[in-house]
């Protein structure tokens, strides 16, 4: 085992150890006297003095050494203590035999021996690697602990560093921690790994440097195993424009599929909605554990293995043996004990598997245990037959759960017993046993046609009794007696079967039922066949009158998903003679309509039609509706949904199988573009759309009995056929033609009926007569060749590839985001890329840590592309406060909440990235007037309203006169009256406001007061700070002059202002002290300046036209205002800021740019020495 790093200085007097393998840098040894070789007395010697020495202090009788060139010191690595001279060693681990000191050789020089070349520095190596060894003794000491679930202190430990060293809130939770090296181009940084529900965190401080790297999940776009020059096992991380590879993990396996899970959970999360909604282990995030995580891995293999509804919760996982009567033998196995199941898989993939629906359990007895059947329970069933389980560990308590599970599914779903038996030859093979109400399987009478008679007709249709096939049968020619007789054959064949394995859900599914399929299933079994494999006949007895009652609910209603209903009726199978009959149109309505009415998430979605016309073929509708429950919420999940987010992934899965076994034709059809086009349909049709009818169902028939695998495999097989063809096709549009000609002329020679003429057949006028390919052969070769895929393998496949898919739609809204919006605006396209992440993140970031406000849904990707993202106006602000170039101090959070108000248009208290870009490419890149016509816009209604939080002062009172002749000090003494031009200016502004195309309102004094505030705000710390609030004094006083001379144009009676101007005529600073903005507490307030405020309120006027052009008349203005400004640099700082502005936040502390004191804006206007007569005061 590897030790703690212990310098150790050794005497030569005696050669206690041999050297047995050695390398540049490390050397092995064995010590005298431990097996073969060395001195016969020198080793008896030492050999001695082991034995009679204490325990605790025998050496362990190998160890590695560090040994570095160039250097004297050497390191014991693996179990060191004495070698020669004077020279120092680092004991560090310790080796009882050569096995156990070869792993920890193999792994140096897997890991290290590489590795260990690019340092320069000798020094540099023996400190590596002495850190390294470190960290893989905590790590074997933290997973040693892990795997016990004692491990708090450790644990502990990890946790206060991760919280400090990365300054999360307390929402983040870590779920685990790994020693890893993280590398920079070709040099490793040794450090620390810790994954945490939405980010990968890596820390390092090695040679005086710190290293901190923060990946939130969200946006990782890739995870993969790869190799380097050095080393031969990395984890590569791929997240936009970057790649980062961590190594040197002692069990890389696992943390590369906790990776994967927290990747996958957390994107599910937070960008895959409707999958968010199917999964409520996703809906508590703070819940997640490294035990949970685990947990969450098996209950997904298990729902899939078995083709298990997804709600199903696995409870046990225990090792056992099943009796399995046709091998006369126990076979080695696990049983899976879930909710309302009992399954049972052999260890021996494929040998044999057993589904027991807790439904059709009759008892569960514990037997005597002898030492041939120990710890033995017997499992009774209703078609009078029992399991035996033996060698089960926690026997008793396993019981006692199945029970209290068992009593409950009984009492959520009734069973009554019916003991008649049917002489039908059939009726035996397929008797449900489970039999609830009038419902019997094999015999089966709809609750809701028997209760339709006594109700109208068109309200509640009487349903088809019988399937399609039945009824339509005689319009289609007699078949070759050769054919009836191979049909004949296989009746015959799988009642054998069912006699020796089982005939009812429960059956033994073992390789030779396997073979039964892949032959095809006989016409008269098919159906019945498909309802016991893909286990819809447990749903259908468990709900007795359930489809008529949706039937009933559904049908007569009219909305968007019934439009699209009728809409492809008639492109349901339009070749075969069931669907040019209203009888097997009304049926398809009335399955689809009940279905959409059941799942409104799905609704309808296209090939739902086709599918569901082949189930009516062969079922009758109650049971086609239940296979198509089955076939949409468990065997295909996700796939018929908006984005066919399932379907995707399962294509990306098999690009991936595509590569690895048929690596020439993935090398020619370089673009997964070009494949995915040709077998979407593929997956979605399960090839009944491009293959003719009477093959198709037999691929059908192999998907129902081994899920999604079959059709993998099938298309590997069709594409292996065709490879020679696809290699020397020139583009796509060529081997789409290739593979649909070769679909097209698949046949089925064992079809008792006659082919069924293809809408699909694009070549039906060739020339020369194409080779057929019979479909058993096809599906035989599929399995012989690409059979080898376990349903472990898959599962693995698509957690991976589901990450590469959301991402992928996630890069696609955002180009589409950025298309929309780049013509729109003058921010460079890079620019506004990094924006677009800001915006993104920041909507993230409230997800990852905030419980979900009802005014900020999540990511929403059925909203339009520019509308999937939206913020609030907490996270405006955050926004605001990093990118906006309009920083105003203490007022920046009022200037944002008036800016978010503006550019909320429907009042929604959310807005979108393109209206936020908008803005910013307004203060950024506008015109002087669009800025100046901006900043009016936020100083009155809706920006400004009567709540504003910073109007709650004096300001609301109309304190601002200037009655009294406007004079300006100049710097040379000279002064200047204005009356005149300030008329003629009135004028001028008068004509072009008549030209402007749009007016807005007029700006009251309580606004102005604001908006010069504003102003103010926005010039300090400028350099030409100074000359700013020189101009802005004057045009101030410009602006309230002009205000007046409207106010007293516009009002008959000016008493109220000639008693203001009085009394503040008393407040009027002396020149020392002379400022725009002076204190309103640095005089008395006047006791009735209040007598006439509405008036005052309301006649006191300013437009924007006023505005703009006194600001023109100011040149120090003009260039503040048309000064070019760099988003580039506030772009790169907002990336660093972002988390630490919400961690501040939630922490409940302010950050540091909002503690500044109101108090200051007025000081710092008594520091500019603008001499300039004012009568009025602002509050700030």
């Amino acid at each position: 085992m590897w030790l703690k790093p212990e310098e150790v200085l050794l005497k030569n007097a005696l050669k206690l150890w041999v050297t047995q393998k050695s390398s540049c840098y490390f050397i092995l040894q064995r010590r005298r006297g431990h097996g073969e070789g060395g001195g016969r007395l020198t080793g008896r010697l030492v050999g001695a003095l082991d034995a009679v020495l204490d325990s605790n202090a025998r050496v362990a009788p190998f160890r590695i050494l560090l040994q570095v060139p160039g250097s004297q010191v050497y390191s014991p690595i693996a179990c060191g203590e004495l070698l020669s001279g004077s020279d120092v060693y680092w004991a560090i681990a310790t080796g009882a035999t050569l096995e156990e000191i070869s792993q920890h050789w193999d792994w140096l020089e897997q890991n290290l021996l590489h590795t260990l070349s690019v340092f320069d520095n000798k020094e540099d190596i023996a400190s590596f690697v002495k850190g390294k060894v470190k960290a893989l003794i905590a790590e074997e000491t933290s997973s040693r602990l892990a795997e016990q679930e004692e491990d708090p202190e450790k644990f502990r430990e990890a946790l206060v560093k991760f919280e400090a060293r990365f300054n999360f809130p307390e929402a983040e939770k870590l779920i685990t921690y790994y020693s890893c090296c993280c590398w920079k181009g070709r040099v490793p940084r040794q450090g620390w790994l810790y994954l945490s529900i939405n980010h990968l965190c890596f820390y390092s401080f090695f040679l005086g440097k710190e290293l901190k790297l923060v990946i939130p999940w969200v946006d990782i776009q890739k995870l993969e195993k790869t190799s380097n020059v050095f080393l031969t096992a990395t984890i590569r991380i791929t997240t936009h424009k970057k790649e980062r590879d961590f190594s040197m993990f002692l069990n890389l396996e696992e943390v590369f599929k906790i990776m994967e899970q927290l990747a996958d959970v957390t994107l599910r999360r937070l960008l895959d909605n409707e999958g968010f909604d199917l999964d409520p282990g996703l809906q508590e995030p703070s819940q997640i554990t490294k035990k949970d995580l685990k947990a969450r891995a098996q209950n997904e293999f298990f729902r899939a293995f078995f083709r298990l509804p997804r709600q199903e919760k696995l409870h046990a996982v225990v090792d056992c043996s099943l009796w399995t009567p046709f091998s006369r033998c126990h076979t080695v196995g696990q049983m899976f004990a879930s909710d309302s199941y009992i399954c049972f898989a052999s260890k021996e993939d494929g040998c044999c598997n057993v589904i027991l629906p807790l439904r059709e359990v009759v008892s569960i007895e514990k037997m005597e245990d002898t030492s041939l059947l120990p710890n033995p329970i017997i499992i009774s069933i209703r078609s009078k037959m029992a399991f035996q389980f033996i060698e089960l560990k926690d026997r008793d308590s396993l019981v006692e759960s199945l029970l209290v599970r068992l009593k409950q599914v009984h009492a959520d779903h009734p069973v009554h017993y019916d003991t008649s038996q049917d002489d039908d030859m059939m009726s035996p093979a397929f008797h449900s046993t489970s039999v609830c109400s009038d419902h019997k399987f094999g015999n089966l009478e709809m609750v809701s046609s028997q209760n339709s008679e006594g109700s109208g007709t068109e309200k509640s249709p009487r349903l088809h009794p019988e399937a399609l096939r039945a009824v339509f049968q005689q319009s289609a020619s007699q078949s070759p007696d050769s054919r009836m007789s191979r049909e004949q054959i296989k009746t015959s064949l799988w009642n054998d079967h069912f006699v020796e394995y089982g005939r009812t859900v429960c059956m033994f599914r073992t390789e030779k039922i396997r073979k039964l399929v892949a032959m095809g299933i006989p016409e008269s079994l098919r159906g019945r066949l498909w309802l016991l494999f893909s286990d819809a006949v447990t749903d259908l007895a468990s709900h007795p009158g359930y489809y008529g009652h949706l039937v009933e609910e559904s049908m007569g209603k009219c909305c968007l998903v019934t439009e699209e209903i009728e809409r492809d009726l008639h492109r349901s199978l339009p070749e075969h003679p069931a669907f040019q009959n209203e009888t097997g149109i009304a049926a398809l309505r009335r399955v689809l309509t009940a279905y959409a009415h059941r799942n409104p998430k799905i609704g309808y979605c296209q090939s739902m039609n086709i599918l569901t016309s082949v189930l009516l073929l062969y079922t009758r509708e109650e049971e086609a509706f239940w296979l198509l429950v089955a076939l949409c919420e468990r065997m295909l999940p996700d796939y018929f949904n908006l984005r066919v987010i399932g379907a995707q992934v399962d294509q990306s899965v098999f690009e991936e199988l595509t590569r690895e076994h048929l690596p020439e034709l993935a090398e020619h059809l370089n673009d997964p573009s070009a494949l995915a086009s040709i077998s979407l349909s593929w997956f979605l049709t399960l090839f009944l759309s491009i293959m003719p009818l009477e093959s198709a169902v037999n691929v059908v028939d192999c998907f129902f009995y081994d899920g999604i695998k079959a059709i993998f495999q099938l298309g590997l097989a069709v594409l292996d056929a065709n490879t020679e063809d696809l290699c020397s096709s020139k583009d796509d549009g060529q081997a789409l033609m290739i593979l649909s000609r070769f679909l097209d002329h698949i046949k089925n020679e064992d079809s008792p009926g006659p082919p069924v003429g293809s809408h699909h057949a694009f070549f039906s006028d060739d020339q020369e007569p194409y080779p057929v390919t019979d479909i058993a052969d096809l599906i035989r070769d599929s399995y012989e060749k690409f059979g080898d895929q376990s349903v472990e393998q898959i599962e693995h496949m698509r957690c991976r590839h589901r990450i590469r898919v959301l991402q992928g739609h996630e890069e696609t809204t955002k180009q589409n985001v950025l298309r929309v919006v780049t013509p729109e605006v003058s921010i460079l396209p890079e620019d506004l890329e990094e924006l677009y992440d800001l915006f993104k993140r920041e909507h993230m970031l409230s997800c990852y840590w905030e419980q979900p406000r009802p005014v900020a849904p999540r990511h929403d990707p059925s909203r339009p592309y520019t509308e999937q993202y939206r913020i609030d106006a907490q996270q405006f602000a955050h926004l605001f406060q990093l990118v906006s170039p309009w920083t105003c101090g203490a007022h920046t959070e009022i200037l944002a909440g008036r800016t978010f108000r503006l550019l909320d248009d429907n009042m929604d208290h959310l807005i979108e990235f393109k209206a936020f870009v908008s803005c910013l490419d307004t203060m950024y890149n506008g015109e002087m007037s669009e800025k100046i016509k901006l900043l009016y816009r936020l100083h009155i209604p809706p920006a400004l309203t009567e709540n504003d939080q910073d109007s709650q002062s004096p300001l609301k009172n109309p304190l601002l006169s200037t009655s009294r002749p406007l004079v300006f000090g100049k710097p040379n003494g000279d002064a200047t009256d204005y009356q005149k031009q300030l008329k003629q200016m009135i004028k001028d502004l008068a004509k072009e406001k008549d030209k402007s195309e749009t007016e807005l309102p007029k700006m009251s004094q309580r606004e102005f007061i604001q908006f010069c505030k504003t102003l103010y705000s926005m010039f300090h710390e400028d350099p030409e700070e100074n000359d700013l609030y020189q101009a802005i004094a004057t045009v101030t006083t410009l602006l309230l002059q002009i205000g007046e001379v409207g106010q007293h144009s516009s009002s008959s009676s000016g008493s109220c202002f000639q008693e203001w101007g009085e009394e503040l005529q008393a407040l009027e600073p002396s020149p020392e002290q002379d400022s725009v903005f002076a204190d309103s507490d640095t005089g008395p307030t006047p006791q009735d300046s209040m007598a006439c405020p509405e008036q005052a309120e309301g006649n006191w006027t300013v437009s924007l036209e006023h505005i703009l052009a006194s600001l023109l008349t100011e040149e120090s203005l003009v260039n503040f205002f048309e000064k070019p400004l760099d988003i580039k640099s506030k772009l790169e700082n907002a990336k660093i800021n972002q988390y630490s502005l919400k961690t501040f936040e939630m922490s409940g502390q302010s950050h540091p740019e909002l503690k500044e004191d109101s108090s200051l804006l007025t000081r710092r206007a008594c520091h500019t020495k603008v001499q300039t007569t004012v009568s009025g005061a602002v509050s700030p």
